[in-house]
């Protein structure tokens, strides 16, 4: 192993570099992961512009949460784990990739304290190295379902058909939910929103948002407010507009996760939401038994999300693949490939 690597950290505003770093030493309670792919979340794009987490640091911030790999190193109190798994890493618990010491843009990852189905999680050889990376997006997804506790003969509506958005209608599937409609501006994502499941989509540039809820939903009528019959509303784009739309024409009791992050405050009719006993609840991250379903699911392979991955880049062109991830509406998911 050589004794330098190549790391991608951010230095400020809209600075992000590949820098040469040491490799990293596993120790008694840690371990070692070679890094076959990560992908380049949303999240990341929001650091570089804002400099760090919330804003520049004084010290570079490595990037790379999204990462699927291979144990190269076990420390000697490691016991569940061994040289050869092959594995995913919850990055919440050192917050890998999100303001710790470690990122998971580099060919090697050090997980400090090392525990199996807690940070570490093995992986069925069948699932390629990509797909498995998928695994801590797709986790954010279902916890917002889960967050919208929603039932099989639920009507939901998703805005947004990103990554997140998508893997929201992967959860909403999961959970038996088959009446979706997925709202986005970019057909393409529409597109790729009906072969995950959505049964209706929407492109509000063009199309009438109201009328086609209405439609494909119910009426009903509350105090004479005309109101569509959808149980639950999905936020995964952070726009104000269908967000505030969808609070007037919403019927009583529908239910409300924000899962997407929205960079300026949003007015909502309070009014509604009173009237309406509207429930709205924000969704981060997800609890270790949501990441482990996620990889039962691609395991079972019953859901083919291989068309969430858009564009794939070595880490030496690292550069092209964030320019490439900024431009979301040709971009999904950019997946960089490590090489040693």
């Amino acid at each position: 192993m050589s004794q330098t690597m190549q790391q991608v950290r951010l230095h400020g505003v809209q600075d992000v570099r590949l820098d040469q770093v040491a490799v990293p030493s596993a120790g008694p309670r840690d371990v070692l992961v070679k890094i076959d792919v990560c992908g380049i979340c949303g999240s990341d794009l929001g650091y570089v512009a804002k400099g760090g987490l919330m804003g520049p640091t004084s010290e570079p911030f490595p990037l790379g949460h999204e990462m699927s790999g291979v144990l190269t190193a076990v420390g000697a109190e490691v016991s569940d784990l061994s040289i050869g798994m092959r594995v995913v890493v919850n990055p919440d618990d050192n917050m890998i990739g999100n303001g710790g010491a470690e990122g998971a843009f580099a060919p090697y990852l050090l997980v400090r304290n090392a525990k199996r189905d807690f940070n570490i999680y093995p992986i069925p050889g069948h699932i390629p190295p990509a797909i498995a990376a998928l695994t801590e997006p797709l986790a954010v997804a279902l916890h917002g379902v889960n967050r919208a506790e929603v039932q099989p003969h639920h009507k939901a509506v998703v805005f947004g058909a990103g990554s997140i958005g998508l893997g929201v209608i992967v959860g909403l599937r999961q959970r038996g939910v088959t009446d979706i409609i997925s709202v986005d501006m970019v057909d393409s994502r529409l597109q790729l929103a009906r072969q995950l499941g959505a049964k209706t989509t929407i492109n509000p540039s063009r199309e009438d948002f109201g009328a086609i809820v209405a439609r494909e939903h119910g009426t009903s009528q509350m105090f004479g407010w005309p109101m569509v019959n959808t149980d639950v509303f999905i936020d995964a784009a952070g726009a104000a507009a269908p967000l505030q739309q969808a609070v007037t024409m919403c019927r009583s009791g529908a239910r409300f996760v924000i899962v997407a992050v929205h960079k300026q405050p949003v007015p909502l009719d309070l009014v509604m939401v009173m009237a309406k006993e509207l429930v709205i609840t924000g969704s981060i991250a997800y609890p270790r038994d949501e990441f482990s379903e996620v990889i039962a699911m691609l395991s079972a392979g019953k859901v083919d999300v291989s068309a969430m991955i858009s564009h794939r880049f070595p880490l030496s062109e690292f550069p092209q693949a964030f320019k490439t991830a900024q431009d979301t509406a040709h971009a999904l998911k950019v997946m960089v490939e490590m090489t040693t």
